[in-house]
């Protein structure tokens, strides 16, 4: 039988931690809900009591249906001097109805003396009184050895008294953590070793930061030290760096280690999962992340797309598939034919019967990127670029001329953030000529509206389209100045999904200007298609 290795996600405490992350009480359950259905055996919700909107979580998250996740509260021990079933934090963790509870406690005989001021011997109180009393009321222990790693280095005796106090009073896992992220993966494997040597009816965990850049790593040499429970975050969010990405780590222990964590169906729903959490935390997914990045399966090299085609695991270690990610192919100056072939067939058009075509619209690309150009983010622009030299490309309007105003009205200086931009359009679709007018915070939304307000009434589709990123990069052009290219690209999305479109100019408006043309007409084409 395949060894189950427990899933516990702290994204709603630790994750929370990290800089510029605040979750509201809906999104704290909406993550909850889609951890639950992927299969996450512990949720870690936050600290019961220590503020209004923690306090709601655990009455709320009590009345959800889940079908397979357990919450868990945090806490600490009881403070020092005081009797566990007299500490207000003890009695918070019971009281808010979680069915798990994980406290945090000192292992690090520094940490005991400078940080808590108390002595070794009291901590050890703290420890096992603690652990005891939570259990007596018929909860589920985790204790999390904070700073084992260190301690251990520090004081091996004293830090596996700590331990062997939370097990002798009943912990149900002894979590080690690893909590400055300064350890490596080999020194995690021969302490965790020593300590399922001395507690081999224990189970452990591991909880690790991401200081070093090796918290996954360290996470999988305490699984094969004998860890059976990970802590981690999704897309390794946290204090400082972060911690565990509890993702990444599950699709190794799945397809790399022949663990069971989530099981191969839940796995497929890897990228989405991700995806869904980092938008409620107000983040993207970063592009290059292992599995689940739009980067992770994505190939550039014209070597590698001809590759590809033929033999998947040359560049792919394993089938996107497996976590709910595609593989994709990225046209540059260094593609390929294959390259362009594949991007063209994702796109829904079929070069492979066309080698003269195939060979001219890859030149194309390589002048216009040489130019300043670039498609690896900007499909809908490519897919206009391959209809054109297949004849295929039909413009819905066509621009007679725009202009744009901007209008600062009082002059504050630097700190200025009252000036306002209006555009006007002239358009022609069919043998309509139509002339709008739209206002914007910039020019470029000003234009948006403009082009939005004049050929809505004629192609109705673009009411169900978005624009949801605009950037800027100046090219380098060694004294240039203000007259350097400048290259714009523009995300788009509509219910079915997002693409890119690319403008390049001199002129910053026209470069945003061709930029959002490619990006109304690649949408008009996907609604028609």
């Amino acid at each position: 039988m395949t060894q189950h290795i427990f899933t516990y996600d702290c994204t709603l405490r630790d994750g929370e931690q990290c800089e510029g992350i605040s979750l509201s009480l809906d999104d704290k359950l909406r993550i909850v809900e889609r951890l639950d259905a992927f299969g996450i055996d512990f949720i870690e919700g936050g600290f019961p009591a220590s503020n209004p909107k923690d306090i709601e979580f655990f009455r709320r998250v009590k009345e959800m249906p889940l079908d397979h996740a357990r919450i868990a509260a945090f806490g600490s021990t009881c403070k020092k001097g005081t009797p566990a079933d007299q500490d207000q934090g003890l009695a918070d963790l019971v009281e808010c109805g979680a069915p798990v509870v994980t406290i945090v406690g000192k292992t690090w005989d520094a940490q005991v003396t400078r940080a808590l001021q108390t002595t070794l011997k009291e901590n050890l109180r703290m420890i096992a009184d603690s652990v005891a009393y939570l259990k007596a009321h018929g909860l589920t222990v985790v204790f999390d050895a904070e700073h084992f790693f260190d301690g251990y280095k520090a004081n091996p005796d004293y830090a596996l008294a700590c331990i062997r106090a939370a097990s002798e009073a009943g912990a149900d896992s002894i979590d080690l953590c690893e909590t400055n992220g300064g350890a490596l993966p080999f020194e995690v494997e021969e302490i965790v070793g020593v300590v399922a040597r001395a507690l081999p009816d224990q189970q452990l965990g591991i909880h690790c930061h991401d200081d070093s850049g090796c918290a996954v790593a360290n996470a999988l040499s305490a699984v094969r030290a004998g860890a059976l429970q990970v802590q981690g975050t999704v897309g390794g969010i946290g204090e400082r760096v972060g911690n565990t990405d509890l993702l990444t780590a599950i699709a190794d222990m799945e397809l790399k280690m022949g663990l069971h964590c989530v099981g191969p169906d839940n796995l497929r729903d890897l990228t989405r999962t991700a995806q869904f959490v980092a938008e409620t935390c107000n983040l993207s997914v970063p592009a290059h992340h292992p599995y689940t990045g739009a980067s992770a399966f994505a190939h550039k090299g014209g070597l590698h797309a001809s590759a590809i085609a033929r033999f998947p695991e040359a560049y792919e270690h394993t089938n996107p598939r497996n976590v709910g990610n595609a593989t994709r192919m990225l046209v540059s100056e260094l593609a390929g034919k294959a390259s362009l072939a594949a991007k063209a067939k994702s796109l829904g058009i079929d070069l492979s019967g066309d080698a003269r075509t195939l060979q001219a619209i890859l030149d194309d690309v390589k002048t216009r990127e040489a130019h300043g150009y670039s498609y690896e983010v900007a499909d809908g622009s490519l897919a206009v670029l391959i209809r054109r030299h297949l004849g295929l490309y039909e413009p819905h309007f066509r621009l007679e001329s725009f202009r744009v105003i901007v209008d600062d009205r009082e002059d504050t200086g630097a700190l200025a953030k009252d000036a306002a931009s209006e555009a006007t359009v002239k358009i022609h679709v069919g043998n309509r000529r139509i002339v709008a007018t739209g206002e914007g915070t910039g020019p470029v939304g000003a234009l948006d509206a403009a082009l939005r307000m004049a050929i809505t009434e004629y192609l109705p589709q673009v009411a169900n389209m978005e624009l949801t990123d605009y950037k800027v990069r100046i090219l380098d052009e060694e004294g240039a100045g203000t007259s350097a290219t400048t290259r714009v690209i523009i995300t788009t999305s509509d219910k079915r999904g997002s693409w890119g479109t690319v403008g390049v100019s001199e002129n910053i408006i026209e470069a945003s200007w061709n930029a959002l043309v490619d990006s109304i007409e690649y949408g008009l084409i996907r609604a028609e298609g």
